[in-house]
């Protein structure tokens, strides 16, 4: 708490007869009433004041960063660099695995320089929930759920028992076991407090819940009116160990709902409706705040809807404030009365309880009437281009157009062994998953509604639909279940397949033989829709190219019709026990039907699903348990092996030095995402990685998915820039992970050719257009840009958190200047580059000259920003990245 406490803040509030401390927005807005009047601050700005209030100790946090909130409100912007301090961190075990594996790293170190390996641990809470790993290996029967469970276990077994051993091994770290739900669900149904509390010398201290997440959809629990947001695995591991978040102070765009949502629309289409808006706005790096007479009509799980597809909209967080639907939500799930009864206190005490009269004051703002929304998809490979429903099948004829298949668009192709062919455009994939819906009772409820009245009009799924229903959490299934959805679910393939990320992530599993064989024969475009919120090129599955964001109803809708290049608005889905023609009005269920399902929703569900939450079944406590504070690495292990990154960390730092006659490993466009740069979904034998593994005596069938193996950085290293889809222009038209090696002028894969220049000694640069590094916080994309021996990246513009995570790894980010890129400069990738200033006098935000020599001598000469944009950064570049830092630090104490 408050070392300083410079404005006298600190304050008590009694609540059921408990004392609680607290540091008091009116008190600080009193002393600071010369400066600006806070209470106009927006509601997510409080509480980073707050944050500042409490940790002020004259170093980290001065007098001077608190007043700087307060004249936020003068322009409305800052460039004020902060020091926040989240009081836990969420993981999910993709991005969790690789964590742990870290911090048993980092203690080996420590034990290597002769100090006590168990001073490295987590200061702040955390919890990592195992929610990545299920894939759906089987689908359609009732057996789907069990069999893909045993599955995932062999699997992952050593994963898993790694993961128990770091759960005994590591102190404020626990692990909610396979088979439980979604990171974002659980956070939001269970793990959530809103109003969180501390114990310290004998008194009880009250504050906002606030949190850091190793995935970018963390933002999900701002729809509580919880501050939180994803950081790379780098950032929120450092978080762990006591390091502030170091970040400026945000602009906050105010995003004003009015109206109520009409008829027949879903909080799908009311999301997909605001990601579009505020991408064509540009809120990268920015606040969203939501406010207006709107909110007073939108559930909790609508708003949770929306804050999940933060990212998609590009901003760092959509935030609700906290208000009676909150208290509402709280109740609903299952929370204790005296947690209710403190947020409701605690937040009208700080003036951060919102209400409807009381609009704060926003760097911009947008409008959007809720009546104004119309039943949507997004796709087919970006969340923010929405289409709406009945343009999708022209949509679909354009992307044939686009990509010349225009003239064949109505080939077919008979699929082996069966009645039937495949078209372009048929759906081949029908997924209900993924955090953003499935956290949703309404949709969830409409979806068995619809299947409902189609399994009564005789309607069934198409056969060559892959369909899946993977909840995120067991509630869900619960409350289906008490409505008398499942059976009807199940009657048309939406058997349960786990409860986790699957599709949505790429864990879609294996299409039929057949199927893909006729894909493959006709090359043709196919289809799938998921009420997920990432449909990014080779994303969902390598042979599907077009992908749809759809709300769940709509998902089973499509699985219905069998093809996207329709309009359900007036077409039929199929026909009924008569031979009648079947609408999607026939059988899409009214506001009133859903609200009465959603009745069905009750706290007991929670609070039992909830009870034995970090318990797990018996397989999950029958793994062997590792003993030691220090971890037994397996050398056979093709999941978990001690990574290179702390080598050499007992010596000292070398200075700064620029960048000399490097060369060019890949030049990109636009919109290259850290699913093209990280590696994910299934491995291929013919990459790198799927020789390597072959080589360790894995069988192709055991391959996994990269996810699953992020805590082996021999497989992360092959994988990265491996993507099916990435485009290096350095290639004409070939897609994959390819580059041409510039001194033998060989074509060649990213990995192989990295490799000969490291060992040639050769820095590396990657030369790319505007937002790179969009999409999820993927750690891997900046770990694996290191272990190729890529000393900076040059593009046009980057994304918030793959930039924070190529510092953390210590690479450096540099920026064109406006206007500027690789076009304007004429550059190939032929040239060598020479990059100067980098020196141990480096500044945030400087201007360094970079030299590009082409082969016949000439040269063209620029300068680019550099993107390290506060001191904190630059400290953590100079010392080779954010763990290294916080290391040698520890080392040094």
């Amino acid at each position: 708490m408050s070392a300083n406490d410079s404005l006298k803040t600190l304050s008590t509030l009694k609540v059921n007869g408990k004392e609680f401390h607290y540091y008091s927005l009116p008190k600080a807005a009193e002393k600071l009433a010369g400066t600006a009047d806070i209470s106009k601050l927006p509601t997510s700005l409080k509480v980073l004041l707050e944050n500042l209030l409490r940790n002020e100790d004259g170093n980290t946090v001065t007098t001077d960063d608190i007043e700087a909130m307060a004249k936020w409100l003068k322009n409305k912007n800052s460039d004020r660099e902060i020091q926040y301090r989240p009081a836990r961190v969420l993981m999910q075990d993709f991005t969790g695995v690789p964590a742990v594996v870290d911090l048993a790293a980092m203690r080996d170190a420590v034990a290597k320089a002769g100090q006590k390996p168990n001073q490295i641990n987590p200061l702040s809470a955390v919890d990592l929930v195992i929610d990545h790993s299920v894939m759906v290996d089987k689908y359609g029967t009732p057996e789907s759920f069990k069999e893909n469970v045993r599955i995932e276990m062999e699997r992952n077994f050593e994963r898993y028992e790694f993961l128990r051993w770091g759960q005994k091994a590591f102190e404020n770290f626990r692990v909610v076991p396979p088979g439980t739900g979604i990171c974002h669900q659980v956070n939001l149904e269970y793990l959530a407090k809103v109003a969180w509390t501390k114990e310290q010398d004998g008194k009880t201290f009250v504050m906002p819940d606030t949190l850091v997440g190793t995935d970018s959809h963390t933002t999900m629990i701002n729809g509580l009116g919880v501050l939180g947001w994803g950081v790379g695995g780098i950032e929120a591991e450092a978080a762990m160990l006591g390091q502030p978040v170091s970040m400026l102070i945000p602009e906050v765009i105010g995003f004003r709902l009015t109206g109520k949502m009409p008829e027949g629309v879903t909080a799908t289409d009311l999301v997909l409706t605001v990601t579009q808006m505020l991408r064509a706005h540009g809120v990268v790096g920015k606040f969203v705040e939501f406010y207006g007479p709107g909110l007073d009509h939108l559930p909790l799980a609508d708003r949770a809807t929306i804050a999940n597809m933060a990212p998609e909209y590009g901003a760092t967080c959509g935030f609700f404030p906290v208000d009676q639907e909150t208290l509402t939500y709280l109740r609903l799930s299952g929370r204790e009365e005296e947690t209710i009864e403190l947020v409701e206190q605690y937040s009208k005490a700080q003036g951060m309880w919102r209400e409807t009269k009381n609009e704060p004051e926003f760097t911009d703002s947008l409008e959007l009437d809720l009546g104004d929304v119309v039943a949507s998809l997004a796709g087919p490979k970006r969340p923010q281009d929405r289409v709406a429903m009945p343009e999708l099948g022209k949509n679909f004829d354009l992307i044939l157009e686009t990509s010349g298949q225009s003239e064949e668009k109505d080939k077919e192709v008979k699929v082996k062994g069966k009645d039937f062919s495949l078209k372009h455009g048929d759906v081949v994939i029908a997924a209900i998953t993924s955090c953003t819906n499935t956290s949703n009772p309404s949709v969830l409820m409409a979806a068995g509604l619809v299947a409902k009245k189609a399994v009564e009009k005789g309607l069934t799924s198409k056969p060559w639909v892959k369909t899946s229903l993977a909840p995120g959490s067991k509630v869900v299934t619960d409350y289906l279940g008490k409505a008398d959805m499942t059976q009807y679910l199940n009657k048309l393939g939406f058997d349960l397949v786990g409860y986790g990320c699957t599709t949505c992530i790429g864990n879609s599993g294996p299409l039929r033989e057949e199927i893909s064989a006729a894909i493959n024969e006709g090359n043709l475009t196919v289809s799938s829709v998921l009420s997920g919120n990432r449909n990014f090129e080779g994303r969902v599955h390598p042979e599907v190219q077009a992908n749809w964001l759809a709300s769940p109803p709509l998902v089973v809708a499509y699985a219905l019709a069998g093809t996207t290049r329709t309009d359900l608005s007036k077409d039929p889905l199929g026909e009924d026990k008569d031979g009648n023609p079947v609408y999607l009005k026939d059988i899409w269920p009214t506001s009133a039907e859903i609200a009465e399902a959603v009745r069905l929703v009750d706290g007991d569900m929670f609070r039992r699903e909830y009870a034995d939450v970090f318990k797990g079944d018996d397989e999950w406590r029958a793994i062997p348990v590792g003993e030691g504070e220090t971890y037994s690495w397996n050398d056979d292990s093709t999941y978990v092996k001690n990574p290179p990154f702390f080598e050499g960390i007992d010596k000292p730092l070398d200075g700064l030095s620029d960048i000399k006659n490097a060369n060019v490993l890949a030049v990109f466009a636009d919109s290259i995402t850290t699913d093209h740069i990280s590696p994910a979904g299934s491995i291929k034998a013919s990459a790198p990685a799927g020789k390597y593994l072959k080589e360790n005596g894995v069988e192709e069938k055991d391959f996994n998915s990269y996810g699953s193996r992020r805590g082996n950085h021999e497989v992360m290293m092959r994988g990265t820039f491996a993507n099916i889809r990435i485009k290096n222009q350095m290639l004409d038209g070939v897609e994959g992970g390819y580059t041409r090696h510039i001194p033998s002028g060989e074509e060649m894969s990213i990995y192989d050719a990295a490799m000969k220049y490291v060992n040639d000694d050769t820095p590396l640069v990657v030369l790319a257009g505007k937002e790179y590094g969009t999409g999820s916080s993927r750690d891997w994309a900046a770990k694996g840009t290191r272990l190729l021996g890529v000393k900076a990246v040059i593009a046009e513009s980057f994304e918030r958190i793959h930039r924070s995570n190529l510092i953390g790894m210590g690479v450096l980010p540099l920026q064109f200047a406006d206007g500027e890129g690789v076009k304007e400069h004429g550059l190939t990738g032929d040239e060598e580059i020479s990059i100067t200033g980098i020196t141990d006098d480096l500044k945030a935000g400087q201007m360094l000259d970079v030299c590009a020599r082409r082969k016949d001598g000439s040269e063209v000469s620029f300068q680019a920003k550099c993107r390290i944009d506060t001191g904190n950064e630059l400290e953590y570049y100079r010392s080779g990245g954010i763990l290294h830092y916080v290391l040698r630090q520890m080392l040094a104490a």
